[in-house]
């Protein structure tokens, strides 16, 4: 999970260049950069049948693809549509079925029910020689442990699915569970974190010189000030604050690339007080160390303090981010009993897919296409991106849009991929929910750029977009996302 000024590498797509970021405050809600598992080939899914191809070029999974039921459902997991999976359970067998069940509660990040579901099936599963369903069912459990601040359970889970599946996975993905692979370990005898209840609270909250959000915190009763990065799946804190707060920090080690594009070394520390915005308390938080030479950035003079992960946004609950440079703080624990308002239940569904937030958003019309099932399509929210596309799968549905339009050619700021292809769409009408949001200015790639993290969804919501919003939330106790045009 990484949204904080990292190298981000999506396929052949070179590191992006994050002194030049636009400031906004939407990265404080930056939430993707995730590169989800390739659709299966069909020595992997088991099938003797290929997947069809239509005319526009798009992969069919439908039952006349020659795919059996399974490798269906897996090539639909890797499309997001996690609807669709869920109607198509009821023909697999039932053990087949409740590994799926378990994974789509995993992207639903119910997580006592994902590990409910998939504990008892793995050796069943390992033992049956079905490497994707393995890969899959690991994967998803090694994330619930990992989400739930289980340190052990999660650095074995990390460690096993490394292990025995090494050889079967993409260096994609093995990029993207380097992190808790290597530095879990560090982190197995810490002790759970503890959240304090805490009341609803309006924060205010600045721009650093890199254009980003940095959040009021103190550790240890010491006032700092960290970026927000509800992705990355650990927190983070730079070894002098680390010192001036009196922490210990471990004598082990572990060399990690993906965090920065080189190597360096992370340690790890607990933190016995940790408050947020003055308000939210937060009792013996595990953070990584890092050197603070690895996240100091020369060209603006700016040192990195310490970086809010995903831990602390399971402690947050849910984010309302304003363009009145504020957030609204709904903690997951509250002292008072909740009411009418406090659980965002408009909007419509978000998922984690891996470190990728997908949010499905669409025109408000049902289709009779998939049973009744919504028109919403699957976008990734990436405020770590500067611009915002839609991909390849958008302008294969809306080519008529762009009759007698000019094409040119799109390039990716700070990266030296070759141009792209697109038209540049003035304004798109989406629906989140029932509300109408009019984005501007969007370029529409008309060719796929050859990943699947990035073609297998309609679009990549950067800070371009998020930022022509009045405000939006993503509740992450009832996975909802809103938003409201400005």
């Amino acid at each position: 999970m990484n949204f904080s000024p990292r190298p981000q590498t999506k396929g052949n797509l070179c590191p992006v260049n994050f002194a030049q970021k636009l400031p906004a405050l939407a990265y404080c809600i930056a939430l993707s950069l995730v590169l989800v598992p390739p659709r299966l080939t069909t020595q992997q899914s088991g099938s003797g049948a290929q997947p069809q191809a239509g005319a526009d070029g798009q992969l069919r999974t439908g039952t006349n693809s020659g795919l059996d039921v399974e490798a269906r459902v897996q090539n639909l997991l890797a499309d997001h549509e996690y609807i669709r999976v869920e109607s198509e359970l009821s023909q697999l067998p039932p053990e087949e079925a409740q590994v799926y069940r378990g994974i789509l509660a995993n992207r639903s990040n119910d997580l006592s029910r994902s590990i409910q579901i998939l504990e008892p099936l793995v050796d069943k599963v390992s033992a049956s020689g079905n490497t994707g369903r393995e890969h899959l069912l690991r994967k998803a459990l090694a994330e619930d442990y990992l989400r739930l601040g289980e340190w052990a359970k999660a650095a074995q889970a990390y460690q096993t699915l490394d292990s025995r599946l090494h050889d079967k996975i993409t260096p994609d993905e093995q990029a993207e569970i380097e992190m808790p692979v290597k530095m879990l370990p560090l982190a197995k005898d810490n002790p759970p974190t503890i959240v304090d209840p805490c009341d609803p609270f309006k924060l205010p909250v600045s721009g650093n010189p890199l254009g980003l959000v940095d959040v009021p915190v103190f550790v240890d009763a010491r006032s700092r000030n960290w970026m927000l990065d509800p992705t990355q799946p650990f927190n983070l804190i730079s070894r002098s604050t680390a010192r001036d707060a009196g922490l210990k920090i471990s004598f082990e080690s572990a060399t990690i690339t993906v965090l920065r594009g080189h190597p360096i070394q992370v340690h790890v520390t607990v933190i016995p007080r940790f408050t947020i915005g003055g308000r939210l308390t937060i009792h013996d938080m595990t953070a990584f160390v890092y050197d603070d030479k690895d996240y100091y950035f020369p060209l603006t003079h700016y040192q990195v303090e310490g970086v809010l992960g995903y831990p602390a946004m399971a402690a947050i609950g849910s984010i309302t981010v304003n363009s009145d440079n504020s957030v609204l703080i709904r903690p997951a624990k509250q002292l008072g009993a909740l009411t009418n308002g406090d659980l965002l239940t408009t909007g419509t569904r978000f998922y984690l897919d891996g470190d990728q937030v997908i949010v499905a958003i669409g025109t408000g019309q049902q289709s009779s296409q998939f049973g009744g099932v919504g028109d919403d399509r699957m976008y990734a929210v990436d405020a770590g991106s500067q611009q915002t596309y839609l991909t390849s799968r958008y302008f294969d549905e809306h080519a008529a849009d762009f009759n007698n339009q000019k094409m040119d050619m799109f390039s990716f700021l700070g990266q030296s991929s070759p141009p792209q292809p697109a038209y540049v769409a003035e304004t798109i009408p989406f629906h989140v929910g029932s509300t109408e949001i009019d984005f501007h200015f969007l370029r529409v790639l008309t060719q796929p750029l050859g990943n699947a993290a990035l073609d297998d969804v309609y679009g990549i919501l950067g800070v371009d977009a998020l930022s022509q919003l009045k405000n939006y939330t993503f509740d992450y106790r009832t996975m909802r996302f809103a938003a409201e045009p400005q």
